[in-house]
């Protein structure tokens, strides 16, 4: 009892209001790291996002809550004036990273939770495509805007680098002259990202043909778009290449589009009966979309006749399966029923009468 006594005497000393803080703030971390957990779980039975990782908001918020009383802990505690100065000027610095890190990480939540929402959407429907990809760069764009804030804020809580920024602010022209011309890489790759932020001439889905390689955008960021082509290879294209030079963009509006058959036949062909069993070809698949289907006698030359099938389809996969169709039963239509329309060579050879000897 004599001990619980004097332990308590020595705590009523200038210890006790610090003691107060570390257990407050130790059951308050606790009981708001339970009620966080709570909150997700909730949130996760009433929102079907499955693949959404709320678990990235978990440190930063835990980092946030320890933050909290660490400035009245310093207050109560005494210390060096150097010593708390510097202990200040740590928790200063912590708590700006702090910050900034809980935002970056509720934006890439909030990035997930839309891309999810979209994401059966994404590869053919516009409005779609384009949510996404607003919601992608912006969100790359804030980031880059935190981080250069968060450095910013760190760099001017130093008085001597505070009294050098306002030294440079006097001959901040030059300097911006110096520093755009040394950077004007860095600054027309940030640009091009934000102009394609802002007119979108791609979107996250798109299909696109870009270096003659057929792909879609997986992922646009400020400096380069990834497009996953149709091999399952990654094309790494700087942003300004988009901005820059010409490309196909076969769904800016939309997916549905127009592809060509082409096949070489002899001047006997009947282009009606061929033009009967295309009908019948496209109307027994599903990778038809009932839009187009139209054959015409292209071209001739001294040879062969140009047959031009033209088809439509939904999209840029069922249009390439469409094609290949047509292409096989077409030609299996005809070396089948008429094996005489293929194209062939005819050759005539003249008789040479030779002298009479006689």
């Amino acid at each position: 009892m004599e001990t619980i006594v004097t332990f308590w005497s020595y705590l009523q000393g200038p210890y006790l209001i610090p003691v107060v803080i570390v257990v407050t703030t130790i059951l308050f971390y606790f009981g708001a790291n339970s009620l966080f957990k709570l909150v997700i779980k909730v949130i996760r039975s009433r929102i079907k996002v499955h693949s959404v990782s709320y678990e990235l908001m978990v440190w930063p918020f835990r980092i946030l809550i320890s933050l909290i009383a660490l400035p009245l802990l310093f207050h109560y505690i005494q210390l060096a004036p150097d010593a708390r100065e510097f202990l200040k000027h740590t928790l200063l610095i912590g708590s700006i990273i702090g910050v900034v890190w809980f935002i970056m990480r509720l934006f890439r939540l909030f990035e997930q939770v839309i891309l999810q929402h979209y994401s059966g959407k994404v590869r053919e429907n516009e409005e779609a495509r384009k949510i996404a990809t607003h919601v992608s760069l912006a969100r790359k764009i804030l980031n880059v805007i935190l981080v250069l804030v968060a450095v910013s804020g760190v760099l001017m809580s130093f008085d001597t680098v505070r009294q050098v920024g306002l030294s440079i602010l006097a001959s901040a022209g030059i300097a911006g002259v110096i520093l755009a011309f040394a950077a004007q890489k860095s600054l027309t790759t940030l640009i091009s990202g934000i102009q394609i932020a802002i007119t979108q001439p791609i979107s996250i889905g798109d299909v696109v043909v870009v270096e003659q390689e057929w792909g879609r955008i997986e992922d646009i960021s400020l400096t380069y778009v990834v497009v996953q082509l149709w091999d399952q290879r990654r094309l790494i294209v700087p942003i300004t290449w988009f901005i820059e030079r010409p490309f196909q963009n076969w769904t800016r509006t939309s997916s549905e589009l127009l592809g060509t058959v082409f096949l070489y036949m002899d001047y006997t062909i009947q282009p009606d009966i061929l033009r009967q069993e295309l009908e019948r070809i496209v109307s027994a698949t599903p990778l038809w979309d009932k839009r187009v289907a139209k054959m015409h006698v292209s071209n001739t030359t001294e040879k062969s006749v140009e047959i031009r099938a033209l088809v439509s389809a939904a999209n840029s996969s069922e249009l390439f399966e469409l094609r290949c169709l047509v292409r096989e039963q077409l030609i299996a239509f005809i070396r089948n029923n008429y094996p005489g329309w293929m194209p062939k060579v005819t050759m005539e050879m003249e008789q040479v009468r030779l002298p009479d000897k006689g």
